[in-house]
């Protein structure tokens, strides 16, 4: 019998869901259901009954959830006491892409200053983790969101394009002007939309994933691109930020955790960390 079989009854016990269990021990549902099947095959009981919520504890399985406990209990006494130093606190974060790495640093950096004993791990948004940092509209139904930065959208044109001089930008501008294309990018899709409505053509000249391969295409000339008005991008030398007329292109970014985890010490940390950082933006 393994220990970490014991580990995850104990999770999926506690979480009463697989998908619970999963996000709380780091690892993928199959794993922890294959884990329960080798369990009670090895017990020769059935542990859990599964429903459309999630799983129910058979009396096998509330029998078994004490010694489970002490066992895991054990462990983590055994850990201790042949430790050298304080325990990390380990925080898996998902952070979606383009977050812009100035503005990230700092955070993150934060975190470790506030958080004693920080182990941090950083993830895709969608794996397993304790939060994310994500857009508004990518947070679920069982998260709640805390909005930490809000980007606004705006035409980076380089320098010496004639369309530089002007002060607002308006959608017949853009009509036939090279773009850099930067998919996904729902502000970006936004616009493209406003453009088809009032018969503007989008010409790209490149296609890219990244902010951050945007923004030194288009001092080089290669094109426009619609770019958030992060710090690093504002202070750009080889290119201007004009806004849009009667376009409010808005993003807002912000920390998305699971809402029956917030009285739980670490949540509450993170949290407080982002509510800060939010009231200094």
């Amino acid at each position: 019998m393994k220990l970490r079989s014991i580990k995850y009854f104990q999770s999926v016990y506690e979480q009463g869901s697989i998908t619970g269990a999963a996000r709380q021990c780091f690892v993928s549902q199959p794993s922890i259901t294959a884990a329960i099947s080798q369990l009670e095959q090895e017990l020769n009981i059935e542990l859990f009954v599964r429903h459309a919520g999630g799983v129910r504890p058979t009396s096998a399985a509330d029998k078994l959830y004490p010694l489970a406990r002490e066992m895991s209990d054990n462990e983590q006494s055994i850990l201790h006491l042949f430790s050298d130093g304080p325990t990390p606190i380990p925080l898996r974060l998902g952070l979606m892409r383009s977050l812009g790495a100035q503005r990230m640093s700092e955070l993150l950096t934060e975190l470790t200053k506030r958080i004693d004993n920080l182990e941090l791990t950083l993830v895709e948004p969608d794996e397993p983790c304790d939060a994310r940092v994500v857009l508004s509209q990518s947070a679920s139904s069982c998260e709640d969101f805390i909005p930490i930065w809000e980007d606004s959208y705006q035409l980076a044109i380089p320098n010496g394009w004639p369309l530089a001089g002007k002060p607002l930008v308006s959608i017949e501008d853009l009509d036939g002007i090279p773009f850099i294309n930067r998919t996904p990018c729902d502000a970006l899709d936004r616009l493209k939309q406003a453009m088809a409505v009032e018969g503007v053509q989008f010409q790209p000249r490149a296609n890219i994933r990244t902010i951050e391969y945007t923004w030194p295409m288009v001092s080089a000339g290669v094109g426009a691109a619609l770019l958030p008005d992060w710090q690093e991008i504002k202070h750009n030398d080889g290119f201007v930020l004009r806004p849009i007329a009667n376009e409010k292109l808005m993003k807002r970014i912000g920390l998305a955790y699971n809402a029956s985890r917030i009285d739980e010490p670490l949540i509450a940390s993170v949290i407080s960390v982002c509510r800060s950082t939010a009231r200094q933006t």
